[in-house]
């Protein structure tokens, strides 16, 4: 007997093999992206005080009420909205849970999705497992600039919803404020679905200002956000997201997550409720420890007159490698890792069409200073060999 056919339509994720590349050859990780870098002392202590006071079995399907309440107040002080934490917040495992749960309670099998490309690999997966069909509209780099033409065109399909990443992993690009009002400008004429993926939504560079699709005109009832405590509090391994959405289309969301998941962790749940209450020198803080580390990196990639791609948001890096003489993005990642002792992500991953990324990898930088030093000896050696 055959598995299903589904399990055929998309490959095992390129970062998490990427990663046991980098254990194999006892290499550094910048293939996934995790940070080097502990949750708030008060948020750790409090998940540690959770557990040994027995706070250790399922919490409400949709989320501790703490916690929803929580967010909903983060929400109101970040984006100005309300949202009610009874029927319009659940909270996931993991912004990557909330997306999926997202995409089968909103997309019918064989109705478009618009989905950006440079994408993160999860998308394409998620899409296929509610029988959705992507339509990719290509951001151009060197600036990852929206072509409104293509965008139109996108939308003759009557998508039934789109997928924005914004702060965008693997680009770093953050979309306008313009950008943004001419993408709900086309959802609110075509009553398209907009999906959200605002993980890196504290992580933002020289200024950019983070838009969120639900606060613009008529968006509220269309836009679903999705967010989590795993980049701004460095907690990736615990496996706390959260979706915020009208009550129309929660309820549909909430059916899948039930199903899926049952609930969130949690003790890591109850240490999410310090994190929602942190001060605002915190966020600014963390923006200044992730600025640093991104012109550390940028100044390494012109010392070595490798192309980078300059991000805005988020915490990754894009570089040209096809005037390096290491062969393709697949080659150039290999060689790194056996010979450099880094592993990186082959652009073509983030693709529909994999040569269009074949000139391409992606660092994450989300790291130690003792890291990043040795990124640049490890590069020098590399090249120089």
């Amino acid at each position: 007997m055959n598995v299903a056919d589904r399990t055929e339509l998309f490959q095992e994720s390129v970062i998490r093999k990427m990663t046991r590349v980098a254990q194999r050859y006892q290499g550094i990780n910048l293939a996934q992206g995790f940070p080097e870098k502990d949750p708030p002392e008060e948020v750790v202590s409090e998940v540690l005080r959770a557990i040994q006071q027995g706070h250790n079995q399922y919490s409400i399907t949709w989320g501790l009420p703490a916690l929803r309440e929580a967010v909903s107040g983060k929400f109101l002080r970040f984006a100005g909205l309300s949202a009610d934490p009874e029927t319009e917040i659940t909270i996931t495992c993991g912004s990557s849970e909330a997306i999926v749960a997202t995409l089968m309670a909103l997309v019918n099998p064989g109705e478009k999705v618009i989905v950006f490309e440079p994408f993160y690999e999860n998308y394409l997966p998620g899409l296929t497992l509610c029988g959705g069909v992507p339509e990719f509209v290509r951001l151009r780099d060197p600036d990852w600039s929206l072509d409104p033409d293509e965008l139109r065109k996108a939308f003759s399909a009557r998508p039934k919803a789109l997928i924005l990443n914004t702060p965008a992993n693997p680009s770093g690009k953050v979309f306008t404020a313009q950008e943004m009002e001419m993408i709900a400008g086309f959802c609110r004429e075509f009553g398209t679905f907009v999906i959200t993926d605002e993980i890196y939504e504290h992580i933002l560079y020289d200024g950019a200002p983070h838009v969120r699709m639900a606060t613009l005109p008529g968006m509220w009832e269309q836009t679903v956000t999705i967010s989590g405590i795993s980049k701004t509090y460095s907690a990736t391994g615990w496996r706390v997201g959260y979706v915020i959405a009208h009550h129309r289309l929660m309820s549909a969301i909430r059916k899948c997550h039930d199903y899926m998941v049952v609930a969130a962790p949690t003790p890591f749940q109850m240490g999410a409720v310090v994190a929602m209450g942190l001060p605002d020198p915190y966020y600014a803080e963390l923006q200044e420890f992730y600025r640093e580390r991104r012109d550390f990196l940028l100044n390494v990639f012109e010392e070595l007159s490798i192309p980078v791609f300059r991000p805005a948001g988020a915490y990754y890096m894009m570089i040209r490698i096809d005037g390096l003489n290491r062969g393709d993005d697949e080659s150039f990642a290999m060689a790194l890792a056996e010979k450099g002792g880094m592993a990186v992500v082959p652009g073509s991953s983030f693709y529909s069409r994999p040569e269009d990324g074949r000139d391409k990898v992606r660092f994450c930088f989300a790291k130690r200073w003792e890291t990043l030093n040795q990124i640049r000896e490890r590069l020098e050696r590399f090249l120089a060999a």
